[in-house]
């Protein structure tokens, strides 16, 4: 811990920490460190540690968590990003922890998508974490089993069927996060399965969100989005850059 204590006193900017913590609405304090400063801290870290063990890297978050600091949180999920060749299965309640610990998205979806989901590895252990995960009463949590599967859907890998079961039920949530995350992880498999968003969206057209079914079917083709009712794709395309330009 103390090696991120001094590399982020060195690069700490007031005024950024201010923002960030304005930004992010978080209770927690800030060096106000940039995620490329952050990122290359985490590698040094991890470079000058080159007999890490899974106890070890468990012990290194544990610590950098004690803080309060939103940064030094980050670091931690940041080692563990690098290494989380170390990480198990079996440490899938220590990781659900985290993200109990962790309410906001910065720290959730991260942890989510590059940490919890690729150490889950698969089949029925995993099926039964995420479907437990998707009925809990937190909603990072919620969101975590939604978010778990994104990078390897989006490469077209993953199960989709299982992320279609957990987005289902999670349908009549009325949270913004979950609305959401659902949305999203649909938008990015519609860039290489497009027939099988289109499918979801139109099996549960009367039940999904305005949010979500926006964001699922953002970049279908203009005649699956006109099978679900939707303006063509020029049109959201013409709202982008509208939305832009006043920014």
């Amino acid at each position: 811990m103390a090696f991120f204590r001094s590399r982020f006193r060195e690069h700490a900017d007031p005024k950024r920490a201010l923002f960030e913590k304005a930004y992010l609405k978080s209770d927690l304090r800030f060096h106000g460190v940039t995620q490329p400063q952050l990122r290359r801290a985490a590698a040094d870290f991890v470079r000058a540690s080159p007999g890490l063990t899974r106890r070890g890297i468990r012990a290194t978050v544990e610590a950098l968590y004690a803080t309060d600091y939103h940064d030094l949180h980050s670091a931690g999920i940041a080692v563990l990003e690098r290494r989380r060749d170390l990480l198990r299965p079996v440490d899938a309640p220590w990781l659900i922890g985290l993200v109990r610990r962790s309410p906001g998205w910065a720290h959730v979806d991260w942890l989510a998508i590059k940490v919890v989901g690729p150490a889950l590895g698969g089949g029925a252990p995993m099926r039964r974490r995420l479907c437990s995960w998707a009925r809990d009463g937190d909603v990072w949590v919620r969101r975590t089993a939604l978010l778990a599967q994104h990078d390897a859907l989006r490469r077209g890998e993953g199960d989709f069927a299982l992320f279609a079961e957990l987005a289902a039920s999670r349908l009549g949530d009325r949270d913004f996060w979950i609305r959401k995350a659902i949305g999203w992880v649909l938008r990015e498999v519609s860039k290489t399965r497009p027939r099988l968003v289109r499918d979801f969206l139109r099996a549960h057209r009367a039940g999904v969100s305005t949010l979500t079914l926006g964001e699922g079917a953002k970049y279908l083709p203009a005649a699956m989005r006109r099978e679900l009712g939707l303006a063509p794709e020029a049109a959201w395309k013409k709202r982008d850059a509208k939305a832009a330009a006043r920014v």
